[in-house]
């Protein structure tokens, strides 16, 4: 595992995207270090398309020189195909792409939602790819599994899934923060 991988956790507006951008800067701070941020939200409703829209506009401003890719589905691929020793990459974020796996009609993607066997094949794809990483990674979650229980099966499933997923990554991750009101919280250094 590759000592610069950390998976941050918090709640919605936790600031934990701010702490993942924190980082992109503080690596870009050295000369000849890249950054790349690969987005996995979708434009599945007027709200939502004015999140991303918000989202670019702060990367613009914090990460003028780091890169983009938006991809809803193949972080996995991505992470093989970006990840280099000077390049950090920050996916943002695993709950949107659980989402799109699960139910990709919801959010407008033309794909087949994944059964319990392709949601297992995915997280160990990804977790494949964070373990072959050159480059340090650092993924944005979050962590929904605090509250009640839902009261229906696919949110129970989504919940159950999202667990298993932060459980899998965290294990091919250096660190894991959990973000809560703005302050980061080492839980695995």
């Amino acid at each position: 595992m590759h000592p610069g991988h950390e998976l941050i956790l918090g709640g919605q507006r936790s600031g934990k995207t701010r702490r993942a951008e924190q980082l992109a800067a503080d690596w870009l701070a050295t000369p000849g270090h890249e950054a790349v941020i690969v987005a996995t939200a979708t434009v599945s409703d007027d709200e939502m398309r004015r999140r991303i829209e918000r989202h670019r506009a702060d990367r613009a401003a914090t990460l003028a020189r780091a890169g983009c890719i938006e991809e809803p589905l193949a972080i996995a691929a991505v992470i093989a195909a970006q990840s280099a020793p000077q390049r950090l990459l920050v996916v943002d974020c695993l709950t949107l792409w659980l989402t799109n796996a699960l139910w990709p009609a919801i959010v407008g993607l033309d794909a087949p939602a994944l059964d319990d066997a392709g949601f297992d094949a995915a997280c160990r794809e990804l977790c494949t790819a964070l373990r072959a990483a050159p480059g340090p990674v650092v993924l944005v979650s979050n962590e929904t599994g605090l509250g009640p229980v839902p009261a229906d099966a696919a949110t129970r499933r989504w919940l159950d899934a999202l667990g298993q997923l932060h459980q899998a990554v965290a294990a091919s991750c250096a660190r894991v923060t959990l973000v809560v009101a703005g302050q980061a919280l080492a839980v695995k250094r």
